[in-house]
C-alpha cells in the first residue's frame, strides 16, 4: 500500500500475515506475480514503450473508428463504491489472479483529443471469486468459496481500488488482476475520471467526476481465463458481452479494453490492457446514468449489499442507490 493512508486496525488477514500464515493454495506464486509486473529493464523500455503506444493508438482508433478521440459512454457507478481509494500503481494488495496491467489515456473530445494531464483515474473491479471489498459477504451468485478462504493479506475495505493521476501525456498505468464476475454480470472494472482536485492524506480529494464508466473484456480472453484457478473455484452461469445488462455493443467506445497477452500460448502469464477515454472535462457526471445491454438473466445475487458498507470501511463512503446486478 503506497501513499500517506495508515489503516490503524489490525484486519483478519493482516493478523495472519504477522503469525506467519502462508498465502493459499490456488493463487499465483508471489515469484510469479513479481516476474508478470516487473518493471521494464533499461534495454527493454524503449520496445515496451513502443509496443504500448500503438496498441493505445489502436484502441483510441477504435474508439471513434476513425482515428480520432470520441465522448466515452457512461453508466452507473453501479452498488460497490467506496470513497476514499488510494493513489497507487499497484492495487492488488495480495489478491491471487492473472495479472493484468491496464493502461489508460484520457483526452479532451473538447480540444481536438488533447491530453488531459492531471486527470484522476479511479478503478474498482472484484476478486477472483466475484467479491468486491468493502462487500466481502455479499453473494457473487453461482457457487464460490467464502471470500475469506483466499488466504491472502489484502485489507477487506481497500484492495482492488485505487486512484493514479494522469501524466503529461494523459496516461496512467495499474497494477492488478483480471477480474472475476459475479451474477448477472459479464466481466468488467469501474472507472471514474475526475478533474480538479489534488493528492491528500494518499487518496485524491476535491474536483469533480467528468465521466463514470465499466471497462469490459472480450469473451475469449475471459473463457480462457476463467478455466484458470484460482477463478475456477467459482462455477455457475458466465454472463457473456453480448447479454450483459450495460454494455450496449459499441466496442471501444463502450469501455472495451484492447487486450495483448504477455505470453499467447500461456494466460495464467497476464494481460495487458489498453483503453482511452474521452472525456469533456467542464462536465460533471454524478454517476446515476445506466447502461443498455437489455434485459439482465435471472439470478441476482441474494446477499447483495443493501447501502451500508462493513463495520470499518471508510465512513464517508456513499450509500450504493443502484441495483446489485450493476
Amino acid at each position: 500500500m503506497t501513499g500517506n493512508h495508515t489503516d490503524k486496525n489490525i484486519t483478519r488477514r493482516r493478523a495472519i500475515a504477522v503469525t506467519g500464515g502462508t498465502v493459499a493454495a490456488g493463487g499465483l506464486a508471489v515469484a510469479g506475480y513479481q516476474s508478470a509486473f516487473a518493471d521494464e529493464t533499461t534495454a527493454d523500455t524503449e520496445a515496451t514503450e513502443a509496443t504500448e503506444a500503438t496498441a493505445a493508438a489502436a484502441s483510441a482508433s477504435a474508439s471513434s473508428g476513425s482515428g480520432t478521440c470520441v465522448l466515452m459512454s457512461s453508466v452507473t457507478e453501479g452498488p460497490y463504491y467506496l470513497d476514499g481509494a488510494l493513489v497507487r500503481k499497484d492495487i492488488t494488495e495480495g489478491k491471487s489472479g492473472v495479472p493484468l496491467t491496464l493502461r489508460i489515456t484520457v483526452q479532451d473530445t473538447t480540444e481536438s483529443c488533447a491530453p488531459v494531464a492531471g486527470a484522476a483515474v479511479e478503478i474498482w473491479h472484484c476478486d477472483a471469486w466475484g467479491y468486491y471489498s468493502g462487500y466481502t459477504t455479499a453473494n457473487p451468485g453461482g457457487s464460490a468459496p467464502a471470500e475469506s478462504e483466499d488466504g491472502s493479506t489484502a485489507d477487506d475495505h481497500t484492495y482492488l481500488r485505487g486512484y493514479q493521476i494522469a501524466n503529461a501525456n494523459g496516461v496512467v498505468k495499474f497494477k492488478t488482476i483480471f477480474p472475476g464476475w459475479y451474477t448477472p454480470r459479464t466481466c468488467h472494472i469501474h472507472v471514474k475520471v475526475h478533474t480538479g482536485g489534488e493528492k491528500e492524506d494518499g487518496t485524491y480529494e476535491g474536483g469533480k467526476v467528468n465521466h463514470t464508466g465499466q471497462l469490459f473484456f472480450a469473451d475469449d480472453a475471459a473463457e480462457e481465463i476463467f478455466a484458470l484457478e484460482p477463478y475456477s473455484k467459482h462455477t455457475g452461469s458466465y454472463t457473456e458481452l453480448d447479454d450483459d445488462m450495460v454494455y450496449d455493443g459499441g466496442g471501444a467506445a463502450s469501455g472495451l479494453l484492447t487486450l495483448e497477452p504477455v505470453h499467447k500460448a500461456d494466460p495464467s502469464k497476464g494481460y495487458k490492457g489498453y483503453i482511452t477515454l474521452g472525456i469533456d472535462p467542464d462536465a460533471e457526471n454524478t454517476g446515476a446514468g445506466s447502461g443498455g445491454g437489455g434485459t439482465p438473466p435471472s439470478g441476482a445475487p441474494s446477499g447483495a449489499p443493501t447501502g451500508t458498507p462493513p463495520s470499518g470501511a471508510p465512513s464517508d463512503s456513499t450509500s450504493p442507490s443502484a441495483s446489485a446486478s450493476s
